[in-house]
């Protein structure tokens, strides 16, 4: 019997419903029109030192080259708020951003290591596609991807629907916010193209206006070398020291142009407990995290996209987190909780790494 493509897709929704995702849509592979926007960012040199993105060109935007033989992507959203976030987050989120001394770490990273979930998770729905497709498709074809090939996922998200980019370049849903990974299975076969939506932002300008960086440069355009999530994940050597002083207390991410979005009042929580906020991630004081030792830094990440960063990019951005928090008129520290906070910084002044070492010296001269 032939495929029938209405059917394939229908199954391939309810498995993924099951398996986890928020929504299922199938994208186009061609691209092209999103290929002048790619090299120009790739020109101005917004992508800084990922060089990934600048090493595979084009074949981001060419999902049949990259996969050959691929003629329908499908896109998979995840939603990732913690089962228990609480009903005002993003106010308790602000919260943790005006207390200078508490380490904060973006959500999205305070429990498992989302490619681990959504690579396990697109596997398993890829195999529901092959079994269901026993016996009809000799030559079927899948592969999956989240956040680790050259695949515009955003791009593909929005063309099959799962919402529209927002000014901060996000994708932002109607229903659910921007706080959602997303995947994609690359197919050898041919299914409907999910519908687009309208975008939704208006005249709204919240997101840019308030990026502590100003990394925003226009609608829809971030120049990464200015983000702070870029800056304390994706950046290996020196903080530029005028963006420092910007950087707050975030240490690990940046959540700010989520938080200040109107639509993330719509944000889903997960129903999984893989992103459930694990102990020692979240509430803790910038003087205990320096206190963490290499070993105590594995134990606590283990199983967390924070641990590829490494111990000394962690000791890095800690540390201009701690300058940050003592030049502050707000972190209502004691003068026991100043001196605390500088001792322990004192404890890696003389580190055997040059950048840890320029870090804590810098945040020390405060």
């Amino acid at each position: 019997m032939p495929i029938d493509p209405t059917l394939l897709l229908a199954h391939i929704q309810k498995t993924g419903h099951a398996l986890g995702f928020s929504q299922i849509a199938v994208a186009p592979v061609d691209l092209s029109s999103a290929e002048p926007a790619l090299l120009s960012w790739l020109e101005k040199n917004f992508h800084g030192e990922m060089d990934y993105m600048a090493r595979h060109g084009l074949k981001r935007a060419r999902p049949a080259e990259l996969v050959p033989g691929t003629v329908s992507v499908i896109t998979a959203r995840m939603n990732y708020l913690p089962r228990d976030t609480p009903v005002d987050w993003q106010e308790v989120e602000w919260g943790r951003l005006h207390n200078p001394t508490e380490a904060v770490v973006s959500v999205y990273a305070r429990g498992r290591d989302y490619h681990k979930v959504l690579r396990q998770r697109l596997g398993q729905l890829a195999q529901a596609i092959e079994n269901y497709l026993a016996g009809h498709e000799d030559s079927l074809q899948t592969r999956a991807f989240t956040d680790s090939a050259p695949v515009l996922e955003a791009e593909l998200a929005t063309r099959s629907g799962q919402g529209w980019r927002g000014k901060h370049s996000l994708v932002l849903n109607r229903d659910a916010g921007s706080m959602f990974f997303l995947g994609e299975i690359f197919l050898n076969i041919q299914l409907s193209v999910s519908e687009p939506v309208t975008e939704h932002c208006g005249q709204c300008t919240a997101c840019i206006d308030v990026c502590p960086t100003k990394a925003i440069v226009a609608p829809g355009l971030v120049d990464a070398r200015r983000c702070i999530s870029y800056l304390t994940i994706e950046h290996a050597g020196s903080i530029p020291e005028e963006l420092r002083p910007l950087m707050g207390n975030r240490i690990y991410g940046c959540d700010d142009c989520q938080l200040t979005c109107p639509w993330n009042k719509y944000a889903q929580t997960s129903n999984l407990p893989d992103f459930d906020t694990r102990n020692g991630l979240v509430g803790q004081q910038l003087v205990e995290v320096l206190g963490w030792t290499q070993e105590q830094f594995l134990q606590r990440t283990e199983g967390s996209a924070i641990r590829r960063i490494g111990y000394l990019r962690w000791l890095r951005n800690v540390a201009v987190a701690a300058g940050n928090a003592l030049r502050s008129t707000q972190n209502n520290l004691s003068a026991e909780g100043l001196v605390a906070l500088r001792q322990a910084l004192q404890l890696h002044a003389n580190h055997t790494d040059a950048n840890v070492r320029e870090h804590v010296q810098w945040a020390l001269s405060s």
